[in-house]
């Protein structure tokens, strides 16, 4: 008897995150995607254009080794 009730308990205790995880609410799926604000085209392509173009190229790896100048060369 003592096993049965170990038992119902381990199910059920298995049982719980399965059937939490299961639940979908349906209110958030009933509120409209229109709360975003629109973007606007042409804002944002005046604000691409207003980037500088950089100078020299970016080099992530600038720091991790030596400088151009201290090679030498073959």
């Amino acid at each position: 008897m003592r096993i049965l009730v170990i038992a119902a308990a381990v199910l059920a205790l298995t049982a719980a995150p399965v059937q939490a995880q299961g639940r979908r609410h349906s209110q958030d799926a009933a509120k409209p995607a229109d709360n975003r604000p629109k973007v606007d085209e042409k804002a944002y392509k005046a604000a691409l254009e207003r980037i500088p173009e950089p100078k020299d190229k970016y080099d992530p790896w600038g720091g991790a080794r030596p400088s151009e100048s201290s090679k030498k060369p073959k």
